[in-house]
This record gives C-alpha cells, structure tokens and sequence, in this order.
C-alpha cells in the first residue's frame, strides 16, 4: 500500500478536542478534510503526522500549541477608544469583528473586554495557546 508522504494530497476525516475533552471542530457529516501535506495548509502537528499514514490508517494525535495555533501573544491584544469604533458595531465580549490592516489585509478580531473609554480587542487565533488533539482516519491519497 502507498504510504502518505511530502506532495500527497489527502483526506481525512477527523476530530479536533481540547484537553478538556471538548469538540472544537469535526468532519462528522461532512465531506473529508483535503490538503496537500508539507504545504503548510494545515497546522504543522497535523502536517508532520500524516507521514506513512496508509488508506483505512486511524490514529489520535496530540499536538503542543507551539505546533498548533501557538502561544498566545500578548501584543495581538490591543485596547482602542470607544469613539473610534462606529455605533452601529455589536461590542459585547466574545463578538468576533473584522479589522483591516495599514495594509489592506483582513484581520479576523475578538471584543475581549469592554468599559466606558475602550474597547479591548483581541487579534490572536481563537485556538491560540491550546494543546490540541485530534482523531484522524486517512480515506484517500490523490
């Protein structure tokens, strides 16, 4: 049987846990997951073990934040001025906004906190800073 290696594109199915147990995303209903290993398409834990995976191959995979979403950085969290934010815009804790960068680029954000003179808002990936683990089972290689 062929053996998953650097270049191979792949499906997968799987389900992504916390260390708490809880599912954070799964493709339970859907089509497989399909990425090309090695290009950095996917985290790099899941990356590095699909090699010598074979078709029908199932395992669980625990990958460091380091290898996952990483550390959370501390300067991704920004406090703005209230006033700086239009009135029309939801700023509840946990709402997820889009920002844009000097640059032109779309930055997904998180409203952390908020008080009468700022709003705290939180540019790290919401899965930053946590240990991840996933069951995956190899469908196919193309």
């Amino acid at each position: 049987m062929t053996e998953v290696k650097n270049g191979d594109t792949v499906h997968i199915h799987y389900k992504g846990t916390l260390t708490d147990g809880s599912v954070f995303d799964s493709s339970e209903g859907r089509d497989p997951l399909s990425f090309t290993v090695g290009t950095g398409q996917v985290i790099p834990g899941m990356d590095e073990e699909m090699a010598g995976m074979k078709v029908g191959d199932k395992k669980t995979i625990n990958i460091a934040c380091e290898k996952a979403y990483g550390p959370i950085n501390p300067a991704a969290r920004q406090a703005i001025p209230r006033e700086g934010i239009p009135d029309d815009i939801p700023l509840e804790a946990g709402t997820q906004l889009q920002m844009q960068t000097p640059e032109g680029q779309v930055l997904p954000v998180t409203v952390v906190d908020v008080d009468d003179a700022t709003v705290t808002l939180d540019a790290n990936h919401p899965l930053a800073g946590q240990d991840l683990t996933f069951d995956i089972e190899l469908v196919s290689i193309a």
